[in-house]
């Protein structure tokens, strides 16, 4: 898998050469994008009985478009949705992100009379507001500490395997003081990271390294 990544990166810059300094541009303000290609070549490695199918990237500025086909809950569903990242907190005690699902449509993939099926032909779901429905499953992650019209928000410190990962907590109490992110955004064909530097917190930082 390493080398298949390895060998498709190499290829990828030998035909986009100006990605090189596309990249040293963006990196001086601290800016860093990963083209929707290799993101289309990461998913089209996934397999296993229910990883999504004939997954698609694409962008909608500054939103990512993706569509795939899913497992819902033994029924196979067309999935497809605009995300855009609107909010980003991380902190040594919470990984709070912010998500606006717009567009969200689903299809039925073949004949079922599943639950999830005879919902999907009714046309109940009001999929205009995705965070109510998110907001009702029972037994939901952990992770979704709020839900309601088109947002749905995350802390993945909730989740119980990074929660009790001594190592990330670590982490995170040396590298949050002073960096952090300021956005996650699309344009055309990349997906751009946005950090943002505070000197002020290198106190912090120092004095969580000497905890360490």
């Amino acid at each position: 898998m390493l080398r298949e990544v390895l060998t498709a990166a190499v290829g990828y810059v030998r035909k986009n050469p100006d990605e090189v300094v596309r990249a040293a541009v963006n990196a001086a303000t601290l800016r860093f994008g990963v083209p929707l290609a290799a993101l289309r070549f990461l998913a089209s490695q996934a397999n296993g009985r229910k990883a999504p199918k004939d997954v698609e990237i694409s962008a909608s500025p500054p939103a990512l478009r993706l569509a795939a086909t899913v497992d819902a809950m033994g029924t196979w569903v067309r999935a497809s949705a605009a995300i855009r990242v609107d909010e980003i907190t991380i902190t040594a005690d919470a990984i709070r992100v912010g998500i606006r699902l717009t567009d969200v449509k689903l299809a039925l993939v073949g004949e079922s009379d599943a639950p999830i099926a005879t919902l999907i032909k009714s046309g109940a779901l009001d999929l205009s507001k995705p965070g109510n429905l998110i907001r009702h499953i029972p037994k939901r992650s952990p992770a979704i500490v709020e839900a309601g019209g088109d947002r749905v928000v995350l802390d993945l410190i909730k989740i119980p395997k990074i929660a009790k990962n001594a190592r990330v907590r670590k982490l995170l109490g040396v590298i949050t003081p002073i960096l952090g992110i300021r956005a996650i955004e699309t344009d055309r064909d990349h997906l751009y990271v946005a950090l943002k530097a505070s000197p002020g917190g290198l106190s912090r930082s120092i004095e969580a390294i000497r905890e360490a």
